[in-house]
This record gives structure tokens, C-alpha cells and sequence, in this order.
């Protein structure tokens, strides 16, 4: 028994998958009477449960094997699957860092696991000392790292990323969900060395199309091969998956939208910098900014009134609006408001 059949739940690993019509017949013409689908119509058909011309495309563009791959309906759907195989509920944890993307604690106490949060140091990074300490707890089964981090916006170590990878016998899945923005490289180059690492990736982001609702897991085939066997048949529409394809079928599109961001966000940060109410912008490595201001309720409450929606993240970080990075004119609208609050 490999090491990740260990990490798996036993009821995961003596499952026996549902299998749908399309597994036993995965041919794309002939006189379809297997699956019970009304004859009419151009969405009349189950779609296809195993992504297969979306994975391929991914695999061509990101260089990655298409067995290394695995399409969920949104990065939600594979954090909670990850829960599902490799945690018992009410007896193994999770751990993660403080402050970080919500949705870990969420998808934890959705399936009754303990949820362990170590906050990050003064700078927003991993602090080794303080997670080292839960490193060798035998029901400590899954890590999320968000790097860039949501909402801090900055990336951590990778060397000090590497050292919880090595040293964690659960399963590391790195959140990669900025990663595009980044001058940072992602990890998914280790993936084959070390075979407790998943990234987690999303069309959500950087590809402009978070209504399909399609998040990316690339780890090694054992544990992809888990995802698939646990997911539902046909978790990713037609229409969504198609989206996704012409999405990809427009690299330089995505490439050009990625250095828009990236310069709008220079000068957002110079503009910002100039106001009285601004006392820090932090370092951005997303399409994103944290910035603590003077009354973080008070701004959010005034752009809301002008139809201006930022993020307020006063309770997760003190005094901070999370701000993320709109085209040109939105960004304009958002300074002459902020220019005219006095506090």
C-alpha cells in the first residue's frame, strides 16, 4: 500500500465509484440509449465527467501530464474533496495560517475536522517555529498554504513552504489562486517530487471567468486519482467547460489582461500612497491590495454610498480594506472618492 492509500480514509479507498453512462462508453457519436437523456435539444446530454478536451488543454498549456490533473466546480469543491478522502471526521485536524482565505475553516468544520490556524509573523509569512510544532500530530492530515495569501496579498517563503512540505506526513495543498500575478513561480514543478504536494489553481482569477465556476488540482495521479473516484459524475457543465476551452483557445488575451492588472496596480499603489487617509499599503504579489487607512468602517461605509464596493477586512486584519485591482475608470472613480473623505 503506497503512502497516500494510507493517508486516504479506508471507506475512500474500498469505495467503488459510481459509474455513469459515460464511463462505460466514452465515444462521442452514435445513437446514444444508455443514459436516460431526452433525444431533444443541444443540451440534452450528460457532459463529459472526465473534462477530458478541457485536461488536455490545460496539460498542453501549463506542460503538465494530463493524469496529473483534475478539473473541480470551483477550488470549493476540491478543498472539500480533499477533506472527504483524507480526513476522518471528528478524529483527524487541518491546519492552516492566519489570516488566510476562509473557506479552509469552512469546508473543515463542514466535515467535522479540527481546524488548526497558526498566524503568521509580523512580515505575513510562515512562522516555521510555530507550525513545526504540529508537524509530527498523526491526526494532522491536510496543510493550506495560500501563497500569494488572501487577504495579505503576498507570497511566502518558498524555502520555508518546501520545509513544511518535507516535514508534514499529510497531504500540502498550496493555493495558487494568484499565482499569475505573481513575480513569484508557482511550485507545481514538485509535484512529481514530492508526492504530498497538490496545487490548487482556478480559472476564477486570472483567466477573467469566475462565473464557470472550474478550480484546478495538478498533484501526482494517486491522489487525482482519488478526486475523480470521489467526485460527482458530472460536476462541470457542458456550457462551463466549453467557456473554459475558448478561454484557452486566447492565451495572448490572457497574457494582455494579466499586464493590464499588473500596471493599473503600479499606479494604484503611487495614487493611494499620496492620500492622507492611506497609513500602509502592503506588498502586493496578486491583483490586490491590502491597505490599512484611518477608519477602515468609516471609508468602507462612504465608497459603499457611492456604489464602490471594496472589501472590509477590519475583523480579519485591523484597519484594513482589501482593494482589488479594477480596470482604469473604476480605478480613477475609486481616488476622486477617496480623495474627497475627510476624517
Amino acid at each position: 500500500m503506497s503512502r497516500i492509500d494510507k493517508l486516504a480514509r479506508s471507506n475512500i479507498r474500498d469505495l467503488v465509484p459510481y459509474s455513469s453512462a459515460r464511463d462505460e462508453y466514452s465515444g462521442s457519436k452514435g445513437i446514444f440509449l444508455d443514459a436516460n437523456e431526452n433525444p431533444f435539444g443541444k443540451l440534452n446530454r450528460y457532459p463529459d465527467p472526465h473534462h477530458t478536451k478541457l485536461r488536455k488543454a490545460i496539460s498542453s498549456f501549463y506542460n503538465i501530464p494530463v493524469e496529473n490533473i483534475f478539473l473541480g466546480n470551483g477550488s470549493d469543491e476540491a478543498i472539500d474533496l480533499l477533506f472527504r478522502i483524507f480526513c476522518v471526521p471528528g478524529r483527524d485536524r487541518a491546519l492552516t495560517f492566519s489570516p488566510t482565505y476562509g473557506m479552509y475553516e469552512v469546508s473543515a468544520a463542514v466535515n467535522d475536522v479540527g481546524m488548526i490556524k497558526v498566524p503568521l509573523d509580523p512580515a505575513f509569512d510562515i512562522d516555521s517555529g510555530a507550525v513545526e510544532r504540529h508537524l509530527k500530530d498523526s491526526r494532522l492530515k491536510l496543510i493550506f498554504i495560500c501563497s500569494p495569501n488572501n487577504p495579505t496579498s503576498n507570497s511566502f517563503s518558498r524555502e520555508k513552504i518546501i520545509s513544511v512540505i518535507e516535514k508534514s506526513s499529510g497531504i500540502v495543498a498550496v493555493d495558487e489562486a494568484y499565482i499569475d500575478f505573481s513575480i513569484n513561480k508557482s511550485l507545481v514543478s514538485l509535484i512529481g517530487k514530492y508526492r504530498n504536494l497538490v496545487i490548487l489553481r482556478t480559472f476564477s482569477k486570472a483567466w477573467g471567468a469566475a462565473g464557470i465556476r472550474i478550480g484546478m488540482v495538478m498533484g501526482n495521479p494517486e491522489i487525482i486519482d482519488l478526486l475523480y473516484k470521489v467526485k460527482p459524475p458530472y460536476n462541470i457543465s457542458t456550457l462551463n467547460q466549453k467557456a473554459a476551452l475558448r478561454r484557452m483557445k486566447e492565451p495572448g488575451k490572457y497574457k494582455r489582461q494579466i499586464e493590464s492588472i499588473k500596471s493599473e496596480k503600479i499606479r494604484l499603489i503611487a495614487k493611494l500612497g499620496r492620500l492622507g487617509i492611506v497609513e500602509k499599503i502592503f506588498p502586493s504579489d496578486s491583483n490586490f491590495l491590502l491597505v490599512k487607512v484611518k477608519d477602515a468602517d468609516t471609508i468602507y461605509n462612504i465608497l459603499t454610498e457611492k456604489s464602490i464596493i471594496v472589501r472590509n477586512r477590519n475583523s480579519v486584519v485591523p484597519g484594513c480594506l482589501r482593494i482589488t485591482v479594477g480596470k482604469k475608470k473604476e480605478n480613477d472613480c475609486l481616488l476622486n472618492e477617496l480623495k474627497m473623505i475627510r476624517l
